[in-house]
């Protein structure tokens, strides 16, 4: 890369870091550095949203899923726009029913405070667990362009990443996720006119594309061990999407952010719609790559995108694109140091002392946020031999869990009789019986695509729920 591509990332360093610095005075307690004080626009919680999720797991890995094979990865996100349309209809008005700091202080109106804590534990680790993976995407392409080691790259991002999310709280966060979804947007699109070029023309790549079946975007298949179906994508989808949606307090942070109810449905709603046009951006970039040649059989689907922008692109033009790859995935590091530190702070840390001054809170909030980082560097350094497309890895590890998080809501809706028992019941054996399928891959489980764990966890924990109420009822 030229003296032009690491000044065009410099900038985006400097930018970010600057953004916080501009928050950081406007943090005088818990709820401005955590909720914005519920003063965040709709669109920008729209945008920070779609920035999140998707991150650098969709700019690194999707493309190598559309170059390796086909678009029907595409089916997943139009599960995701149902899933969404659930949420805002059923589970959000929930939300803002009075004042709640995280996603699982409803649980704990419901059930008790037992059921609200052992599920902030689970999304902590699992939160952490696959943040981690996201970390370590993000050193895929720095180090390619860079040359440094995987490890010096990790630290790089995630002490960048801290120093904007330490100083400006949620108000920084969302803000620089809207510069950074832009970025990354352009990036792509960037290179998939660089890549056309290489190919030849729009047509004659999308022509040689669908020659090969590349551009087949629904599957049929009836089968559960197929990972990309028409079923798996809608149902599978939706039910993931209801759970990260509903469930997870890294979205559920920014929806509490908003002025009230209608522009939390917005921001929510809308974000479904664009997610699906961007999952299309990015398998496009990988099929363009196809066309162009940059398959290379010695790379792994992660490093075709990164390792095209370093020999291909022109000076500064690179540097933008690889500055759009580390915007994706610093918008989810940040998102998730800031909603680990929230639940961190307000589900465990203020009950457990009952301190809860919201300036010490702050404070406590900004400790949480740098003991989470160090988390996710050391969680990240974890992965570094896997095999794995790193957005299977990192979908596959927070299906294990929403399962077991979207059925305890349901069974709160649904179960008269389901009483904090219950609840912490249900959760523990659905993650239990979820460990066990993922990992161990028992008798029929064997080949069980990974859209289809958060339907069978949520079907497990609402039935573990309703038996467990009903036989204490008969025995009481």
């Amino acid at each position: 890369m030229s003296s032009w591509d690491f000044l065009v990332m410099a900038a985006y360093f400097a930018a970010v870091i600057a953004i916080g610095v501009h928050f950081t005075r406007r943090q005088r307690d818990a709820s401005d550095y955590f909720l914005g004080r519920h003063t965040l626009p709709w669109w920008a919680v729209m945008f920070s949203i779609v920035a999140t999720e998707t991150s650098a797991l969709t700019v690194i890995s999707v493309p190598g899923i559309a170059a390796r094979g086909n678009l029907t990865f595409l089916q997943l996100p139009l599960g995701y726009l149902v899933g969404r349309v659930a949420v805002a209809l059923w589970l959000l008005p929930g939300y803002f029913r009075g004042e709640q700091e995280t996603a699982y202080a409803r649980l704990e109106t419901r059930f008790g405070p037992g059921a609200r804590k052992i599920a902030s534990a689970i999304f902590m680790s699992i939160r952490a667990l696959g943040d981690s993976v996201r970390v370590f995407a993000t050193a895929i392409p720095l180090a390619i362009v860079t040359g440094w080691s995987i490890p010096v790259s990790v630290v790089v991002v995630a002490l960048v990443t801290l120093m904007y999310t330490w100083a400006g709280g949620i108000k920084a966060v969302v803000w620089v996720d809207v510069v950074q979804l832009g970025i990354y947007v352009l990036g792509g699109i960037a290179t998939i006119v660089a890549a056309i070029s290489l190919a030849g023309g729009l047509g004659t790549a999308l022509s040689s594309a669908a020659d090969l079946g590349k551009l087949r975007v629904i599957n049929w298949t009836a089968s559960l061990s197929t990972t990309y179906t028409f079923a798996s994508g809608v149902v599978g989808g939706a039910l993931l999407s209801a759970a990260s949606h509903g469930t997870d307090h890294l979205i559920v942070q920014r929806l509490l952010a908003t002025r009230d109810l209608p522009n939390a449905r917005r921001a929510l709603v809308g974000s479904g719609v664009l997610v699906i046009v961007q999952f299309a951006i990015f398998l496009l970039v990988g099929t363009m790559l196809w066309a162009a040649g940059a398959d290379d059989p010695a790379l792994s689907g992660d490093q075709l995108y990164p390792t095209f922008v370093v020999r291909q692109l022109p000076a500064g033009l690179a540097g933008l694109v690889v500055a759009g790859l580390l915007a994706a995935a610093m918008s989810t590091v940040s998102s998730s140091l800031n909603s680990l530190a929230s639940a961190a702070t307000h589900d465990f840390y203020a009950p457990l002392t009952g301190r809860r001054d919201p300036r010490h809170l702050l404070t406590v909030g900004r400790w949480a946020t740098i003991g989470w980082a160090a988390v996710l560097i050391g969680g990240a350094l974890s992965f570094r031999s896997t095999d794995q497309p790193v957005v299977e890895l990192a979908l596959s590890i927070a299906s294990v869990t929403y399962g077991a998080l979207l059925g305890t809501y349901i069974l709160a809706g649904t179960s008269r009789l389901a009483r904090q028992w219950d609840a912490v019941l249900a959760i523990t054996v659905a993650t239990v019986s979820m460990l066990v399928i993922v990992l161990a891959k028992p008798g029929s489980f064997a080949d069980l695509a990974w859209p289809w764990y958060v339907p069978l966890g949520t079907l497990i924990t609402v039935t573990a729920g309703w038996l467990s109420s009903l036989v204490r009822k008969a025995l009481a």
